[in-house]
């Protein structure tokens, strides 16, 4: 990674001879965590390039750095910023922050009164979404949109997805809403101040949902105990 110059712009024709191999870093990056992602083609990279709705990142040389994409969802109300990917020797460089500003600015640019949202697994797209002045929301406030949960179909996770009536999953929800938002500066400062929190929630979930999510809770909770507020929240 030293002595490179990156470039994070707007993908081009040119850049469909990488497709693949976003895809198979994408496949490889979820196999390593653990978590799994929707799997995305090569055809579909190279869809979304065409449409001036993805962003890449190259280095001066033109090895393949990053990429993330636009979909839209329940006639344009909706925007999400998918398939956020960075190369391996490229990773906790900032980069994969310059990529979601870059493609924040896009989505912001072509589809100026849609909310934006974004689901992911990670602590530190968290912040980075944070720093954008996305909100953590439940699933309820996402797009209801079949085609957008039929996308979840090849995530490793989706029986999960299934068994909570798509109200909580492994990913966490965020939302950046142009027509009702804090500022960047007070969504940083909230997740700053309360990242430690965060991780122990995600922790949390995936310590919840990987049990056997099939089986009934004892009882069906007929001792009475108060839900808590992750139940309200995560719908755990």
């Amino acid at each position: 990674m030293d002595n490179h110059k990156i470039v994070v712009r707007q993908a081009i024709e040119a850049d469909k001879v990488f497709s693949k191999t976003i895809t198979d870093e994408m496949a490889a990056s979820a196999a390593a965590r653990g978590t799994g992602i929707a799997t995305r083609t090569p055809d579909y990279i190279e869809k979304k390039i065409d449409e001036g709705k993805a962003v890449i990142a190259l280095t001066d040389k033109n090895e393949w750095v990053g990429f993330c994409y636009i979909e839209t969802w329940s006639h344009g109300e909706y925007v999400a910023n998918s398939g956020l990917i960075v190369a391996p020797p490229f990773r906790k460089s900032g980069v994969a922050k310059t990529i979601k500003q870059k493609i924040f600015n896009l989505s912001r640019e072509k589809y100026p009164d849609s909310k934006i949202f974004g689901l992911t697994t990670g602590l530190a797209v968290m912040k980075i979404n944070s720093d954008l002045g996305y909100e953590p929301v439940t699933y309820s406030e996402l797009t209801q949109d079949e085609a957008f949960w039929a996308g979840c179909k090849s995530c490793v996770n989706y029986e999960i997805l299934v068994s909570k009536e798509r109200k909580n999953c492994m990913c966490t929800a965020m939302l950046y809403d142009p027509k009702d938002h804090y500022a960047p500066e007070v969504t940083r400062k909230y997740f700053k101040e309360n990242a430690k929190g965060f991780e122990r929630l995600l922790r949390f979930k995936r310590w919840k949902l990987l049990r056997p999510f099939l089986k009934k809770e004892k009882n069906d909770n007929n001792g009475g105990k108060p839900k808590s507020f992750f139940h309200y929240f995560f719908n755990l």
